[in-house]
């Protein structure tokens, strides 16, 4: 079993649970799921343990429910052919030209996460605001190159 083969057998991933990923709505309300994340720990203030039932619950729509939920799409859409721009990149790599830009991505991602953890673990709303803006940004760029991936190569 090669890379791309464990990647996608860990989540699940098939033709069919690709192009069920690839519809809008499973791409923005993934993006919505991270502040829907956020809320879910900072509730440890109000309501204490009982927040995991929301952490589980969202990480059950992140990580399962999600691509399986929304109907199969085409590539007609920005959200869609981005999706399918990651499906060629999981499958088959990424050309020279995409790579260094998705690298710097993923690091700004990574910083972004960085900070988030940071502003829930010490309940401080700048760095979990501004960590969550860098990781949109970052996810929203990151699909844009996936697009233009799909765009070249489809």
């Amino acid at each position: 079993m090669d890379m791309k083969d464990a990647v996608a057998g860990a989540h699940g991933m098939t033709d069919d649970t690709w192009k069920r990923h690839a519809n809008p709505w499973s791409v923005w309300t993934r993006l919505a799921a991270i502040v829907v994340f956020e809320l879910a720990v900072w509730s440890r203030e109000w309501i204490g343990w009982w927040c995991l039932i929301g952490v589980a619950l969202v990480m059950v729509w992140l990580f399962w429910l999600n691509v399986r939920v929304f109907g199969p799409v085409e590539p007609t859409s920005w959200a869609a052919r981005g999706i399918y721009g990651e499906q060629m990149h999981v499958e088959g790599g990424l050309p020279a030209e995409h790579l260094v830009i998705t690298r710097i991505l993923v690091a700004l991602g990574l910083v972004g996460f960085g900070l988030i953890a940071w502003g829930l673990v010490a309940l401080n709303l700048w760095p979990l605001v501004s960590g969550t803006v860098l990781l949109l940004m970052a996810q929203l760029w990151r699909i844009d190159r996936y697009g233009l991936l799909y765009q070249q190569r489809a």
